[in-house]
């Protein structure tokens, strides 16, 4: 890529980077667009390794030379420009130096991510990209294989969910799932037990799910309000809960996701080394 100085709003190519503070307009033109936006070094990294290609990158002039490693084996323009210039396209002040145009990749078929998976995350229609973003960070930090997005869940690489995920969502097997109870049926013929966390008659405790952990789990959890639908509730093999203390009835979806994780993860893991010691032992 080559560096692109501007001292104008004039060239089209800077669309990429416009009103980045409306949401509302993004989540449809960087869609329909096949891009995302990718902030910071740390983050334009990722996506690079990821073997994702950046289209245009924008840069303040003390960034500029240690953007242009990250993105020199790609085409493209590296914009740089006064500091009120770039405020004036994005709509904020670029405190984290730097951000990409990336093209957006094709997504995968369900079946293709979790074929050797043990452990997913569902998300059904969680519409904040702070709680996405921090899912995934919990995924790929306590170990989870893949995850899963309802049609209606906020977008994975909308900027503020990538952002909150330290650039995990790049690294982290995803794709979009189809909607109940299709879905659960999908999963469940590639040997998958679905666990929706949900308060109902039948939850069942998290530590008496863990203690007896299927080989192949699918936590599907809910939005931030309502939780889950009642027909991802109907479609799950156990309902489990969280117990709670002093009049708490729930945790933030981002919370509780990595208490499940955590505690899943755990046991199969642990499930897993008691199974291969015991095959030694007999050996």
């Amino acid at each position: 890529m080559h560096a692109v100085r501007i001292d104008s709003l004039d060239d089209p190519r800077l669309d990429d980077f416009a009103r980045l503070t409306d949401v509302a307009l993004r989540r449809v033109t960087e869609v329909e667009g096949g891009l995302y936006i990718a902030e910071s070094n740390t983050v334009i990294e990722r996506a690079v390794r990821a073997g994702h290609v950046p289209r245009s990158v924008l840069v303040q002039e003390k960034w500029l030379d240690s953007v242009m490693p990250l993105v020199a084996e790609h085409d493209g323009p590296v914009f740089v420009g006064p500091d009120a210039l770039l405020e004036e396209l994005t709509g904020f002040r670029m405190h984290r130096g730097a951000l990409a145009a990336v093209q957006r990749p094709v997504l995968p078929e369900v079946a293709d991510v979790v074929r050797d998976a043990k452990l997913v995350v569902v998300l059904e229609d969680i519409v904040d990209h702070t709680n996405v973003g921090a899912v995934f960070r919990s995924v790929a930090g306590l170990g989870a294989d893949a995850v899963l997005v309802s049609p209606r869940c906020a977008d994975p690489l909308y900027r503020r969910s990538v952002r909150v995920s330290m650039g995990t969502v790049l690294q982290v097997p995803w794709t979009r799932i189809g909607e109940w109870p299709a879905a659960g049926e999908e999963l469940r013929a590639q040997g998958f037990h679905l666990a929706a966390m949900a308060l109902t008659d039948r939850s069942v405790d998290l530590d008496a799910f863990v203690a007896d952990v299927p080989e192949k789990v699918a936590l599907v959890m809910g939005t931030e309000g309502q939780g889950l639908t009642d027909a991802a509730v109907a479609s799950a093999d156990t309902t489990v809960r969280i117990p709670m203390s002093h009049g708490v009835d729930s945790l933030n979806v981002a919370a509780a996701s990595a208490v499940g994780l955590w505690a899943v993860a755990h046991a199969q893991r642990s499930r897993w080394s008691g199974a291969t010691a015991g095959r030694r032992g007999s050996a």
